[in-house]
């Protein structure tokens, strides 16, 4: 019997080494072969060095694309090219839509965690899941579900908590207090359900933190310059991959409870997402996981995203909040206020980039040539902060730049030169309720508290995921305002 544990103990003892003999070839052949480049950009990437001077990845990249005559740059380690160039935009996203996809490879780095939902499929599977949302969206009666859902949920969630924090004189992280409502908001309305009718066997803070561990993780995938490096410890399930991989179980079984209690409840003529899809796709119960996880990274970290942001640069610049603040006394709110939302989103856009795959050679309208298979990536982070797109003040805070006329009509932007929620065939279908959704929680929020983010002026570090999180959360002190709060249900979208 010693023998034999002797003789087992040497087998995986070589294996590993092969393994990791195999490892190290792999990297050293992936740092000679011809694509990999040697040039400053490159070694900064690879190297880490642009962190000496910039803060975020996205403002290296700014930096980049601001020096190039085109808005547009190489990074030939990764194989991507990438731009801030609104007339690329267009192009990639209308012109000629149907060659830049999402594609296989980004199909497999976001695979694990959203399947095939829509976030990360092409072509027919795309197009049917397009439809459903959109249809589901666009209805009546869903757009007043979800404003009801949401006066609720900001009653409950939001100005009862606040009003805890203003009388205990404390402060509370945004960033958190927005991601729990968001998380509440978009269960209602994407699946019709309340956190507390789920029964889980641990406390649902673990699913969110699965939730952000899984999104960490798939971020760390797509940066990655050498992709067989994260796929070949997905294979012996070890390291980060083996994290992922607990961090997606968790979500399949949240999901699966999802789909347990909408079943169990009854989806015909329910008014959420997810009735719908299920009254389409009754017992695929993989697919509908994926619509699931979809919808709550859609609904969730987007929204809080935003509104961290907001509340931030609000906090900045006080000539701009006692304006937000008149219009809301006056009992309004749909000029100045969504004029300084869309100011927000261009300095701080919840997705700072999004990555397509040209399935053909083509050439972009600046004159760029995109060879087959290579990776390009557009960057809403960047063009916000571009001066050839909006002015010498770009890196300000401005929301009369949405104003027209005599400055108080709200007027939108082209999407192809603000592409923080998509554009052409691809744009947002959620984009008209997150933006009722915010306005509605900075309409009363500043309607009945005083909010003074704490340590504004501190340079603002992203942590790493799918979308733009504020690493170390985003705190502030809150206190009860004076005048009566102007009634949710005069917030309705005009």
């Amino acid at each position: 019997m010693a023998e034999l544990g002797t003789a087992h103990l040497a087998s995986v003892f070589f294996s590993f080494a092969a393994v990791f003999v195999v490892f190290s070839l792999l990297l050293l052949l992936l740092w000679r072969r011809p694509g990999c480049c040697s040039c400053h950009v490159c070694r900064a990437y690879l190297s880490g060095s642009w962190a000496t001077e910039f803060d975020n990845l996205g403002d290296w990249y700014t930096h980049l694309l601001r020096a190039s005559p085109t808005a547009t740059i190489h990074l030939h380690v990764l194989g991507n090219t990438v731009t801030a160039n609104p007339d690329n935009v267009e192009y990639m996203l209308q012109t000629r839509f149907a060659n830049f996809p999402k594609g296989k490879h980004f199909a497999a780095v976001l695979g694990d965690l959203l399947g095939h939902g829509i976030f990360n499929v092409d072509g027919d599977a795309w197009r049917f899941q397009r439809k459903m949302a959109s249809l589901a969206v666009g209805s009546v009666s869903l757009r007043a579900y979800a404003a009801g859902v949401i006066d609720e949920e900001i009653s409950r969630g939001v100005t009862q908590r606040l009003c805890s924090v203003a009388d205990a004189g404390g402060a509370v992280d945004l960033q958190d207090l927005f991601r729990r409502f968001a998380f509440d908001t978009i269960c209602r309305i994407s699946f019709g359900l309340e956190r507390g009718c789920l029964e889980l066997p641990v406390p649902m803070e673990e699913f969110v933190a699965a939730f952000d561990a899984a999104s960490r993780l798939s971020a760390m995938r797509g940066a990655a310059a050498a992709p067989v490096v994260w796929k070949l410890k997905r294979l012996l399930n070890t390291g980060s991959e083996r994290e992922l991989r607990r961090a997606v179980g968790m979500i399949d079984g949240l999901a699966k409870e999802v789909i347990k209690q909408r079943r169990k409840i009854g989806y015909a003529g329910g008014h959420d997402l997810l009735s719908r899809f299920m009254s389409s796709v009754k017992d695929d119960d993989e697919y509908l996981r994926d619509i699931v996880v979809s919808f709550l990274l859609a609904g969730r970290d987007a929204v809080a995203s935003g509104l961290t942001g907001f509340f931030l640069l609000l906090t900045r610049n006080p000539r701009a909040a006692a304006l937000v603040r008149k219009e809301i006394n006056a009992g309004s709110g749909r000029n100045y206020v969504m004029a300084a939302i869309h100011e927000s989103l261009r300095l701080f856009p919840p997705v700072q980039f999004d990555s397509k795959w040209c399935t053909d050679d083509d050439v972009l309208p600046d004159g760029t040539f995109v060879r087959k298979g290579t990776r390009v990536t557009y960057h809403p982070y960047a063009m916000g902060r571009m001066e050839s797109i909006w002015g010498a003040d770009c890196g300000e805070f401005v929301p009369e730049r949405w104003l027209r006329g005599d400055q108080s009509a709200f007027a939108a932007e082209s999407l192809f030169k603000y592409p923080v929620f998509q554009a052409g065939s691809r744009v947002c279908l959620g984009k008209e309720l997150a933006l009722m959704e915010m306005r509605k929680v900075v309409v009363t929020v500043l309607g009945q508290f005083d909010v003074e983010v704490v340590d504004a002026d501190r340079p603002v570090k992203f942590a790493p995921g799918l979308t733009a999180t504020f690493s170390g959360g985003l705190w502030a002190r809150v206190k009860r305002r004076v005048a009566a709060p102007l009634p949710t249900d005069q917030l309705t979208l005009a």
